[in-house]
Formats: structure tokens, C-alpha cells, sequence
């Protein structure tokens, strides 16, 4: 049975939700809500939330995304990182390459390292996404300009 790690665990199919940040610096599980996980100033109208990355002492980034209607990333490419986005609400005009795809909720869209890719959330609500970055890299923008706090070029 897992150990509580957490003042008020919840259980959840068998598992337990933790309704804290754990570091990790003491040995302990790096864990985080994802309904607490620290908000990155990202783009208007884009919500930038990171779960996991540099923070935790990873290599690798995973956040969740809450993009209004009309905003979203423009062209953009990882030369040495594959991306993966599942889209979990709502509906993202996604450009890879030279396609253009509506992706609805409930796929997942896989980018290619090297690959321009950007999108816009469409339709009357939110799109909500979590993103994957197997490497922390560099990002080349090839429209518009890097978010407020992402650390890119």
C-alpha cells in the first residue's frame, strides 16, 4: 500500500492524490499538484504551468497548458527535442509543416524534433493540454517572439 506523503491524502482508484510540492532534495518522491504546479508567465491569453523540469532537478519538461480562445504559439521549432501534446479539452488549429489539423480533445499530437510547429485555440471555450519535452533545449521562433518566461531564443 503507498505511504501517504501528504497532510490530507484522497484516495483515488487505489492510489493515493497528494495535496502538496515534495522537493525531492531529501530523498523524497518528487511530487506535485497539478492543480497547485507554479504558473510560468507565458503568452496572453496562454496559461503555462510547469509539473516537472529544471525545478525538480529533471532533464526533461512536462506542463499543463490552459489556452483561451484565439491565443496560442506561433511558429516555432525543438531542433534536437521531440514534443508531445495531449489535448485534453477544447480544440487546437494545430501547423506541423506544412499541414494544418483540427485536434480535438482526446488525441495526442507527436512533433518531430526539427519540426515548425504552432497553434491557436479555437471553438467557444479553453483548450487544455499537457505538454512533453524528453530534453530541456533550445527553441527557435520563426514568427513572434519566445514566451515572457520561457527561456528560449
Amino acid at each position: 500500500m503507498p505511504r501517504a506523503i501528504a497532510s490530507s491524502p484522497n484516495w483515488f482508484a487505489g492510489h493515493i492524490v497528494v495535496s502538496s510540492v515534495m522537493n525531492g532534495r531529501d530523498g523524497s518522491m518528487l511530487v506535485v499538484e497539478n492543480a497547485e504546479a507554479p504558473e510560468v508567465p507565458w503568452r496572453p491569453g496562454y496559461r503555462h504551468f510547469s509539473l516537472a523540469g529544471k525545478a525538480q532537478g529533471i532533464g526533461c519538461a512536462v506542463s499543463r497548458a490552459i489556452v483561451e480562445p484565439g491565443a496560442g504559439a506561433p511558429l516555432h521549432v525543438h531542433a534536437t527535442e521531440d514534443e508531445v501534446l495531449i489535448v485534453l479539452e477544447g480544440t487546437l488549429d494545430v501547423r506541423l509543416g506544412e499541414e494544418r489539423r483540427l485536434v480535438e480533445a482526446g488525441h495526442t499530437i507527436s512533433i518531430p524534433a526539427g519540426m515548425a510547429h504552432g497553434f491557436v485555440a479555437v471553438g467557444p471555450a479553453p483548450a487544455k493540454f499537457i505538454g512533453f519535452l524528453p530534453r530541456i533545449g533550445e527553441t527557435t521562433f520563426l514568427e513572434g517572439g519566445p514566451p515572457m518566461g520561457g527561456g528560449h531564443r
